[in-house]
């Protein structure tokens, strides 16, 4: 199960870095993925995940940076990153929800953020922490 939630990490983890710094350098125009994204509360509302998605990101790459090298540290940082991830789904869909907006565009990459740590998490948490995770 592990297995999975590292792979998935990877790919969440470098697609936090990816995603800001696109938007950062402003390399596609973000209307394409967000409609109101002229909006200057729109706007901030999306910075607003800046610092918990990088914060995710960092400390994911580098669990499974020590996972890799058998560190005993690995599996807590592991833990951390996926909570963060997870908390960042949630803030995400409950703005929507607050909303009332439905958008599948953005439903579907928050549930992905809220739900695919779980299995992670459960796991990590039902077993000593241990570098062999």
């Amino acid at each position: 199960m592990l297995r999975t939630t590292k792979g998935l990490m990877l790919a969440t983890d470098v697609g936090f870095v990816v995603y800001f710094a696109v938007t950062g350098l402003g390399l596609i125009p973000l209307q394409w993925a967000f409609a109101d994204y002229t909006n200057p509360l729109m706007v901030d509302w999306n910075w607003s995940f800046l610092w918990i998605d990088l914060l995710a990101g960092a400390t994911g790459l580098t669990s499974l940076w020590l996972l890799r090298r058998d560190q005993a540290s690995g599996p807590s940082l592991m833990l951390v990153s996926l909570v963060l991830t997870m908390a960042s789904g949630l803030m995400a869909i409950a703005f929507w929800t607050l909303r009332g907006d439905f958008s599948l565009a953005w439903w579907i990459p928050n549930l992905y953020l809220l739900l695919f740590p779980i299995p992670g998490i459960i796991s990590l948490t039902r077993r000593p922490m241990t570098s062999d995770a």
